[in-house]
């Protein structure tokens, strides 16, 4: 299955049936009358974040969405059917964008969260509605109300615990694949990483998710190589995992050049716990190893460890700092969450 992380549709709810005029007319019914039935209600259009899906390969070729329109009223006081309300089911990690790409309509962060679109139009009233004292024969109706429509982008951004970041061929998909079952293409030429992959690792009787996105390159924020399209799936990311090749003869010039791509996207990455690795140590002599640790501690504050991504040297204490960030991150959002719910508990109107 492809992997497909956003997607342009267009998404329109049901018209209102029409009213009916109708009157009663029966043999031996002295007194007959208006007996219209309304119209039914359009259809509406909901979106739904359901569990087993992460990709939105299903609007790739179905871009155009139409809830039913309600059915006409009817005689003898009989009213239209509501029409049926159409539901777009979406992975769990995924944002309705307005058609300017901007405007946040929902986020689909929970399996189940269920969220109205656009609200089908009414029916039309028949004429029995109408009738008064002194007009007892209406012969008035009311069309349906239109339905909304409107353009809408759909956009994937994958939940993970940990968010994997580097220079292309740096050894990401080899650590991916060395501590989960996820099997991504690992090759010794750059860019082998076209789409995210995700992996899941179970350490100290604990699982956490990795989320392996294509490296980036000096000059991505401005679409250089793959651009930084792919960065949003790590947005949602307790902690950052950043690879360095140790191989590289300059790794403080490596770090910095993802860095920079990493602050202009945005201070939603650019805030995040960061762990930096030096990778391939295997190649390396330790006199170098410890050069290189000293030239990253000058250039940023964040951990710094070394591994081995194909012997798997360090690579359980590599886990275990990332299981430690992680939980660090939960708990903070625990008590904001708290400490929100707290105030909105103690407002009064």
């Amino acid at each position: 299955m492809k992997f497909l992380d956003q997607a342009k549709i267009y998404i329109k709810s049901g018209d209102g049936g029409g009213g009916s005029v109708s009157f009663r007319r029966e043999k031996y019914i002295e007194f007959g009358g208006p007996n219209g039935g309304n119209g039914g209600r359009g259809g509406d259009v909901w979106v739904e974040a359901i569990d087993g899906l992460n990709t939105l390969i299903d609007y790739r070729y179905t871009q155009h969405f139409k809830a039913k329109r309600g059915d006409g009223g009817m005689g003898r006081d009989r009213h239209g059917k509501d029409g049926q309300d159409v539901i777009l089911k979406v992975p769990v990690g995924t944002e309705i964008l307005s058609e300017d790409r901007d405007t946040v309509i929902a986020d689909m962060t929970e399996v189940g969260q269920k969220i109205k679109l656009l609200q089908g139009g009414d029916g039309g009233r028949g004429n029995t509605a109408f009738k008064t004292s002194t007009n007892q024969a209406p012969r008035k109706s009311e069309p349906g109300w239109p339905g909304e429509d409107m353009w809408i982008w759909l956009r994937l951004k994958l939940i993970a615990d940990v968010g994997l970041l580097g220079l292309p061929n740096a050894g990401k998909s080899t650590f991916l694949s060395k501590v989960s079952r996820a099997r991504p293409k690992v090759a010794d030429y750059p860019f082998t990483t076209l789409h995210p992959n995700l992996g899941v690792v179970y350490q100290d009787q604990q699982e956490f998710v990795i989320a392996d996105i294509p490296g980036l390159i000096e000059g991505a924020s401005q679409g250089q190589g793959l651009g930084t399209r792919f960065l949003g799936h790590i947005e949602r990311c307790g902690a950052l995992l950043h690879l360095i090749d140790g191989s590289d003869e300059n790794v403080v010039q490596a770090y910095k050049t993802i860095r920079n791509e990493v602050e202009k996207y945005g201070d939603k990455l650019a805030n995040k716990q960061e762990v930096v690795v030096i990778n391939k140590i295997d190649a390396l002599i330790p006199e170098i190893i410890t050069e290189m640790k000293k030239e990253l501690k000058q250039a940023t504050d964040a951990t710094i460890l070394t591994m081995s991504g194909v012997t798997g040297e360090n690579i359980e204490t590599v886990l275990r700092k990332l299981h430690k960030m992680i939980k660090q991150d939960k708990n903070k959002k625990i008590k904001q969450k708290e400490k929100e719910q707290g105030i909105e508990k103690s407002w009064q109107p």
